[in-house]
């Protein structure tokens, strides 16, 4: 079989793209191993159908941690030569294009966002700058390249002048149906009033959860249930605490993306809130969008361009005119207080993922990949 490396730098437990790929890969009749970090904090890994690595690393932040990450990625591929390498994101493009140049690899290059423009590295220009001389000096040599959406699949070919592919993050059709029914009270959650979900492994500055949770003062008869992490957790718990939102925002933690989906499902209305305030916030197209979808949850969002071409077009949801936190409770309200609006946007969920589902988007994958078995 061919073998198929595929690089990351988080822990794996919550990466739904990275194991979709992986699982289509492996069912195009690559052996795949999925390489990543195992962090004090990890959640243990559920069982997966194809090989797993989570390397332990001494630091787990700084710069201290990324040398040491691309130190021991690159020895890890070095001693497994012969296989097509899969690199998602900058942090990992390095040294898989070290050895695919070393050992004349095939390599695939997966951005899954405009990683010089997040906020962490816009805060950082020297960081910034070390990451975009890596990216400059790669990218223009690169032949097979994946990312999200269209708007930022545009950038990077204008830039580089390079064919990038859009695959977004979307859930397999049959995933829905996989996951084994849990009800609220197991869940820990409330019978007698609606269900707001805000989820993602990525919660942090300027995704306006502060917000979401500023605006629980003024929403009626409702739950906000926040799932995931980020580095504004704490900073959301201490609004929570500060407000007295103690029964009306909860918070589930950091779970398997098995168990996420068990959470999504019971929500009634799902909250995507990114704000406009860099370049890569106002082209991202978030994994939770397509998970509301799935699980059949109208979305209230941000206005950005490429989430709210999917929620108009498929007419699943609204749009916020600010981040102001009344008018973020005006909208909920609202919305949780129409029964019809509400189950003619879960109809229409169901209507746009039947379109917009991994056995549709895996496509242009397997375009990429089929000429590599030859």
């Amino acid at each position: 079989m061919k073998k198929a490396i595929v690089s990351v730098i988080n822990d794996l437990s919550t990466d739904q793209r990275v194991h979709k790929v992986c699982t289509s890969l492996q069912g195009m009749g690559y052996d795949v191993l999925l390489v990543g970090r195992r962090q004090r904090k990890s959640l243990p890994l559920a069982p997966r159908s194809y090989a797993t690595k989570r390397m332990f690393l001494l630091f787990e932040k700084g710069p201290l941690f990324y040398a040491e990450y691309q130190l021991r990625l690159l020895l890890c591929l070095f001693l497994r030569n012969g296989a097509v390498l899969v690199a998602n994101d900058l942090d990992t493009l390095l040294p898989n294009f070290l050895i695919s140049k070393l050992m004349g690899a095939k390599l695939v290059y997966d951005s899954h966002e405009l990683f010089c423009e997040v906020p962490e590295l816009q805060n950082n220009p020297a960081k910034r700058n070390m990451w975009k001389r890596i990216e400059r000096w790669i990218f223009p040599k690169l032949k097979d390249v994946f990312t999200v959406n269209g708007s930022i699949a545009k950038i990077y070919s204008e830039e580089y002048n390079v064919k990038v592919r859009v695959l977004r993050n979307i859930p397999l059709l049959s995933a829905q149906e996989r996951v084994a029914a849990v009800s609220k009270k197991e869940l820990g959650l409330p019978d007698n009033k609606k269900i707001i979900v805000l989820q993602g492994a990525g919660i942090n500055i300027d995704r306006g959860a502060e917000e979401a949770v500023q605006a629980m003062q003024y929403v009626e008869n409702a739950v906000l249930m926040i799932v995931g992490s980020g580095d504004v957790m704490d900073v959301l718990k201490e609004i929570t605490q500060k407000l007295k939102l103690g029964e009306k925002v909860i918070f589930t933690g950091k779970v398997p993306f098995e168990k996420l989906v068990q959470y999504t499902r019971h929500a009634d209305l799902g909250l995507t809130l990114d704000k406009d305030t860099n370049i890569n916030y106002k082209y991202s197209l978030p994994n939770k969008l397509f998970d509301y979808i799935h699980a059949g949850v109208p979305v209230l969002a941000s206005n950005l361009v490429e989430i709210s071409k999917i929620i108009k077009e498929h007419r699943l949801g609204d749009i916020i005119e600010n981040h102001d936190p009344q008018h973020i409770a005006g909208k909920i309200n609202r919305i949780l207080g129409d029964e019809r609006l509400l189950e003619e946007w879960k109809k229409n969920c169901k209507i746009a993922a039947a379109k917009l589902n991994w056995e549709e988007e895996e496509k242009q994958l397997k375009e990429v990949y089929e000429k590599f078995l030859d």
